[in-house]
């Protein structure tokens, strides 16, 4: 297993949408694993593949907590099948968005259908953390940032931001976010 670069803002990939996963592989399987050693490296609790620069639609999460047994969870393919009316509001932080936290409103729970490490099918009800955790990866395959769903001002706020430092980055080093 190896730890990945986790991309930021304003790096151009986070608004891709990612693509279906065609058949789920040895190949998969290795990015899975190398995506949640990523995450646990970072520290994080959820990570979908194009936060690695991979447009695939999958995704890891692991909400155990500091000493507990890791339960690490591989979704491939997700849909969200049910939404709840009623809403949550967590404050979300997102590892390609560093140290930056905000309030999002999103539904409380929800029912995602997807597929697992080995490929077969699977249906999960979640609500609490863990819809919204599944909520906000599964946005980042559809090209959606947590700050997507903050005010204009808010969202520009945190965009200048990040685009001054990437700007000075630049200048120091080199590094230019690039497509791929």
């Amino acid at each position: 297993m190896a730890i990945l670069d986790i991309i930021t803002l304003p790096d151009p990939r986070l608004k891709l949408v990612s693509e279906p996963v065609a058949v789920v592989d040895d190949e998969i399987r290795r990015i899975l694993d190398d995506m949640l050693e990523t995450m646990y490296d970072a520290p994080g609790i959820g990570l979908a593949a194009i936060q690695v620069g991979v447009a695939k639609r999958m995704l890891t999460i692991d909400l155990s907590r500091e000493g507990e047994e890791r339960a690490p969870l591989f979704v491939i393919n997700p849909e969200i099948v049910w939404s709840s009316e009623e809403t949550n509001t967590y404050q979300e932080g997102c590892l390609s968005v560093p140290e930056h936290y905000d309030d999002v409103e999103r539904p409380a729970r929800v029912k995602v259908k997807f597929l697992d490490r080995d490929g077969k099918p699977q249906e999960i009800e979640a609500d609490g953390l863990l819809a919204t955790c599944l909520q906000h990866e599964i946005d980042h395959l559809d090209g959606v940032v947590f700050i997507d769903h903050l005010s204009r001002l808010k969202r520009e706020r945190v965009t200048k931001k990040f685009s001054k430092v990437a700007k000075v980055r630049s200048r120091l080093t080199g590094w230019r976010p690039s497509m791929g």
